[in-house]
């Protein structure tokens, strides 16, 4: 009796061994989600339910290497309504031999008077008033430029008298490019802001769209006849208005009538622009000549800190043509009394 049941006892052990042998060889091996060796997706989704609509995964915005980026705007504030001076005197403007004109009032930038003042023409190197603009914006006075240009571009030019290989400040080659007008500075200039004549140019013609400015399309620095090279009096007035206002090295540069050269030789140059001489408180700014162009000038003149700038394209004499336009405007225009002063210190002309 008692081997029966010590032998039911090992027979039901044994099934119980049997038993629990195979229900664990049945249990795939690793089955636990955390010692898996799924994807990381498999481990999140233990953890995280899946939503009822998956999300698609966005695809990137791919722009094209030829597409440039666009730089992000700097807003810019607005600039103060201010009020422009009123014509309180009976005299007609005067009739002045140019083909276009501008006059325009300093503080306001308002247009006094116009002949076909929005008139395309040639700009000569009135044209050097932009050449400027872009270099004071983008470059340093101190820097060092070594000068690289092609000479055979400079056939009739007026000269600064700089050579390819030598080395001059940028403030040097400002002076050479307004006071004589070189056109060996024009291309010396862009040559080292823009890297080439051709990006520079663009970096002109970009100046004049943020000025607002749509009379104007650029070709050269210089401003030597050429297709599709053109501005106008009311452009160039309200670049050089800019200026004024905006850089004092422009003021400097548009009124100075001689300046001692300092690089690889030594030299004095001297301003072509015969109304700063001539006209109690002129103050700039560019004049310029072609065969094509004819005779033009951008003048400024500053009187009871008022300034006023005139601006005649093909016109007779630059002088004789300029001083009745500003006679007339301080004779016969009254400004308000909270009018700003743009230059307190100007001599004052003649009544």
């Amino acid at each position: 009796m008692r081997k029966i049941v010590i032998l039911s006892v090992a027979a039901f052990l044994a099934g119980m061994i049997l038993a629990f042998v195979t229900v664990f060889h049945s249990r795939p091996v690793g089955s636990n989600a955390l010692a898996s060796s799924g994807s990381e997706s498999e481990l999140a989704s233990v953890f995280v339910a899946p939503s009822s609509t998956p999300s698609p995964t966005p695809s990137p915005t791919v722009v094209p290497t030829d597409t440039p980026i666009p730089p992000t705007a700097t807003p810019v504030p607005p600039t103060p309504t201010i009020a422009p001076p009123v014509k309180t005197g009976p005299a007609p403007a005067p009739n002045v031999n140019a083909w276009s004109i501008a006059v325009i009032d300093g503080s306001s930038g308002a247009l006094l008077y116009g002949k076909d003042p929005h008139r395309q023409l040639p700009p000569a190197s009135l044209t050097k008033i932009f050449t400027a603009l872009v270099a004071l914006k983008n470059g340093d006075l101190n820097q060092e430029v070594t000068v690289q240009f092609d000479q055979s571009q400079l056939y009739d030019s007026t000269l600064m008298g700089i050579r390819p290989g030598e080395t001059y400040t940028l403030k040097d080659l400002l002076f050479g490019l307004m006071l004589p007008s070189g056109n060996d500075a024009a291309l010396a200039i862009a040559n080292d802001i823009g890297g080439s004549e051709d990006k520079f140019v663009a970096m002109m013609n970009a100046e004049a769209a943020s000025l607002g400015l749509k009379d104007s399309h650029f070709v050269n620095p210089h401003g030597l006849d050429a297709p599709g090279h053109y501005s106008s009096a009311y452009d160039l007035a309200m670049a050089a208005r800019y200026g004024m206002a905006t850089y004092p090295e422009f003021r400097v540069l548009a009124s100075t009538n001689a300046y001692d050269v300092k690089g690889t030789r030594t030299w004095e140059i001297y301003n072509l622009n015969r109304f700063l001489r001539d006209y109690p408180g002129a103050d700039g700014v560019k004049i310029g000549y072609t065969d094509n162009a004819g005779r033009g000038i951008v003048a400024s003149a500053t009187r009871n800190g008022h300034q006023v700038f005139v601006a005649l394209m093909h016109c007779g004499d630059i002088v004789n043509d300029s001083v009745p336009l500003f006679d007339w405007v301080f004779k016969n225009y009254t400004w308000p009394a909270n009018a700003p002063s743009v230059n307190p210190t100007a001599t004052s002309g003649p009544a």
